[in-house]
């Protein structure tokens, strides 16, 4: 019979802190909310209100490229499409920012 063992708050195990799986997401998802966050899009955590830095975004999403870029051919169907939705998103919500097409 399996031995039970107790959990913290967080669902870890015996008090350690839990910790995501490993996995592509867990490189792409800092920088993608790091970007939104210069974007305004979300609170800065720091000041726990919107703070937009557009440069900053953009070279956000330009490490993200450049990741891209890098990882071309390496990456798994889900990872690729993954990453391509983040930059989408990101270009998008750039350009309206940056208000580089009047509409």
């Amino acid at each position: 019979m399996p031995e039970n063992k107790s959990q913290d708050s967080n669902g870890a195990p015996d008090g350690k802190t839990f910790l995501p799986p490993l996995d592509f997401s867990s490189i792409i998802a800092p920088f993608y909310t790091q970007a939104l966050i210069k974007l305004g899009l979300l609170n800065d955590p720091a000041l726990d209100a919107p703070e937009e830095n557009l440069p900053l975004a953009r070279r956000l999403i330009d490490l993200l490229d450049l990741l891209r870029d890098r990882t071309q051919g390496r990456l798994e169907p889900v990872e690729e499409k993954f990453l391509e939705s983040v930059l989408a998103q990101l270009k998008m919500h750039y350009v309206e920012k940056a208000e580089v097409i009047k509409l």
